[in-house]
């Protein structure tokens, strides 16, 4: 699989841009602020409907204009297909394949798949559980289309009930003699319904992605920090005790969507007191965690800035060769992660990438690029400001012009920052 052609409109800072891309090591250089990373956000907000960066769609759009345009071409296998995506500050989202649209912005999930490393990936050992949460539920929906709206509907009913638990506290505790109080429970009862459905899915959905992506994450961290401790990962749940109370020794392996609803609706009616008065939704997938550890300690907290590193690339590279080996191998974009990294570290993401379809690569200038990347570029942009008014140009270099240092540039205005 490889992108073929982008083409942004209104994207960030970039009011146009159009590029021919090709299969190999594709480099953007520029420094800070020119623009590199949001060509390459704009890739894997296509693959996966979400940004990197931020967590909602208002700063993708730039300033001043009412909504942006992202068009990507993929080719996989020999077959085209090209998205269109609009992006709507203020409102929903429209997508289209070819020229045919699409009910949801989601039924494009797949045409395009994408791997991305950036500097923002060490929250996913050093930060909150919802940054490791995000990790497993954007590989679900890239993995397995069908399932990407699980989490959406998940989300939606949970933000439901817990309006209902904060706004009906009182009537809740009245009870079902009081009128009001039997409505609310009522209504209490249908939300915990549909969310141990919805629930119950989404945690099979990650126990079994865990299952294929385990070995993996073990495997490459070993391959980046030999020297190390052994990587492990495990899923924290807060239906674990409950569980065992109902399964026993088997509740480690059990995968049954329909077990997990039934013992979160039970968790659910048991914990209901303590919600009320909480006013919010104390079980369920929002709460879990994909545990890392080193040896017997947890990663967050234990380990040092380079162990850090190591897992939050071994979490990506598990999803690289996860991909690659269950279907068409996915884009890989490095944003800008070489100048994080040290010398053994960055040769062994050249590693990966020499065997990638297509690699997308950001750096700020050319001392950050690994010296055994030599050779392998086979396409480069120079991403610079220049005062021609607010067009923008672009020229793909041939990999003689790259050796020979031959400059081509992606030319903006004095507004183009990343």
């Amino acid at each position: 699989m490889y992108l073929r052609r982008l083409e942004l409109r209104d994207f960030r800072s970039w009011p146009e841009l159009s590029l021919d891309l090709n299969p190999g090591v594709t480099l953007f250089v520029g420094r800070n602020g020119f623009g590199k990373t949001n060509i390459v956000e704009a890739v894997g907000y296509s693959a996966h409907l979400s940004s990197h960066r931020v967590s909602h769609d208002a700063p993708l759009v730039r300033t001043g204009a009412k909504n942006a345009r992202v068009s990507a071409t993929t080719v996989n296998q020999g077959r085209e297909l090209t998205t269109h995506l609009l992006i709507k500050p203020h409102a929903a989202n429209q997508a289209q394949i070819n020229r045919t649209k699409l009910k949801t912005p989601r039924e494009m999930l797949g045409v395009l798949r994408s791997v991305l490393f950036a500097p923002e990936d060490l929250a996913l050992v050093r930060g909150e559980p919802a940054q490791r949460r995000r990790y497993l539920d954007d590989l679900v929906a890239t993995r397995t289309p069908r399932l990407a709206g699980v989490r959406a509907d998940y989300d939606r009913i949970l933000k439901q009930r817990n309006a209902l638990l904060k706004s009906a506290g009182g009537a809740l505790r009245r009870g079902y003699d009081d009128a009001d109080g039997a409505s609310a429970l009522a209504t209490l009862d249908v939300w915990d319904g549909q969310l141990a459905a919805q629930g119950g899915m989404l945690v099979a959905a990650r126990l079994d992605l865990l299952d294929a992506l385990a070995g993996r994450i073990a495997g490459a961290y070993a391959r980046i920090a030999p020297e190390s401790r052994p990587a492990s990962v495990h899923y924290d749940t807060t239906l674990a005790e409950a569980l065992r109370t109902v399964l026993g020794d088997e509740a480690a392996s059990t995968r049954d969507p329909a077990v997990f609803e039934s013992v979160l609706l039970t968790e659910l009616a048991r914990l209901r007191p303590r919600e009320v008065e909480a006013g919010r939704t104390l079980a369920g997938p929002h709460r879990d965690d994909l545990e890392l550890r080193l040896g017997n300690q947890p990663a967050k907290g234990f380990a040092s800035h380079g162990e850090s590193w190591s897992f939050a690339l071994s979490l990506r590279l598990a999803e690289f060769f996860l991909l690659a080996d269950e279907g068409s191998e996915p884009v890989l974009i490095l944003d800008d992660v070489f100048a994080e990294l040290d010398a053994r570290r960055r040769e062994q993401l050249v590693k990966v990438a020499q065997d990638a379809e297509q690699v997308l690569i950001t750096a700020a200038v050319d001392d950050d690029l690994p010296e055994n990347l030599a050779g392998r570029v086979t396409a480069r942009f120079d991403v610079g400001i220049t005062g021609d008014g607010d067009e923008r140009t672009s020229r793909m270099m041939t990999p003689e012009e790259v050796e020979q240092g031959h400059d081509a540039r992606i030319t903006g205005t004095e507004g183009a920052r990343d």
